[in-house]
């Protein structure tokens, strides 16, 4: 038997009509998606099958579309192949609220309104600051704290490979570092183009208006294993996990160096609703295989690797 990892992708990975077909075609999947409507009491799911695309792209509606998606496609998964289970999981950001749901550690009513609370806070705090993120090519991430360190509010946000990282701050600070970096051997270094600075002291309003909310919710122990974008290791207690999705927001997410930890332990990695993560394991150069299921097909022709 496969020892196996899943992985969860984060914002950033939504499109319109994102698990549309596996509504149409498997009913444990369109009950997740009616859930989340009845939950939302409004449909959620209508934004993500029909868009338009600047809607479903809000903060608001792209975090529960993608946490949505990333549980309608597992719980097919779980239909279709009842007997392989993760022996751990670990998910990118918002992905990690899906990682915990994969893991028997939250519910699925629990982690929906958690996300409606983290999307809007981090919205508000978007609205209330002029950031932006930028994403670094060809620097690891020694290079880029030196280049950045002299630059007022510029965060290193995302480590996601050790050559692809991405950096967080004001709109003048991250055009800086931007040229810098590019002075200093970057391949590239390009704005992204998203509402505020993610995981930067920029979300510390967020942080601490979803602190109560975390500290408050129903995490429960279980079998399967997380590794934990903050720390890049495993939380100790429950009391560890909430800690580390409070500090999350505005933190940096340790992404590469998390799946070199699961690496030292699988032989598969298994992506749900994304192909994003499947590709950066190949530049983390991870030895254990990796496959994603983001479309029907996907999923079907698993028998084939499981």
């Amino acid at each position: 038997m496969k020892k196996i990892a899943f992985i969860f992708p984060g914002q950033g990975s939504q499109v319109v009509s994102m698990g549309k077909k596996f509504y149409e075609k498997y009913l444990a999947s369109k009950k997740i998606f009616d859930q989340a409507d009845e939950i939302l009491g409004y449909k959620i799911s209508d934004i993500m099958f029909n868009g338009p695309e600047e809607t479903l792209t809000k903060t608001l509606n792209s975090q529960l579309a993608i946490f949505i998606n990333s549980v309608a496609i597992l719980e097919a998964f779980k239909d279709l192949y009842p007997s392989i289970q993760p022996i751990v999981v670990a998910g990118l950001s918002l992905g990690e609220y899906s990682a915990l749901y994969a893991a028997n550690k939250i519910s699925f009513i629990d982690a929906i309104n958690l996300i409606k609370k983290r999307a809007a806070y981090m919205e508000e705090a978007c609205n209330k600051t002029n950031g932006t993120m930028a994403a670094v090519l060809g620097l690891d991430v020694k290079k880029i704290k030196e280049v950045i360190k002299d630059i007022d509010d510029v965060y290193l946000a995302n480590l996601n490979t050790p050559n692809q990282m991405v950096i967080s701050g004001s709109k003048d600070g991250v055009n800086k570092a931007c040229t810098l970096l590019k002075e200093n051997g970057a391949k590239r270094a390009i704005e992204l183009k998203v509402s505020g600075a993610f995981h930067s002291s920029f979300m510390k309003e967020a942080e601490d208006k979803l602190k109560e909310d975390i500290l408050n919710a129903n995490f429960k122990e279980s079998d399967i294993d997380i590794v934990m974008n903050v720390t890049k290791d495993f939380p100790k207690s429950i009391e560890n996990i909430k800690i580390n999705l409070i500090k999350q927001i505005s933190s940096s997410v340790r992404w590469y160096e998390s799946i070199n930890k699961m690496d030292e332990l699988v032989d598969l990695f298994i992506e749900f609703g994304s192909k994003t993560l499947s590709s950066m394991n190949k530049k983390i150069k991870v030895n254990s295989n990796s496959i994603f299921i983001d479309k029907i097909e996907d999923l079907e022709n698993l028998k084939e690797v499981l």
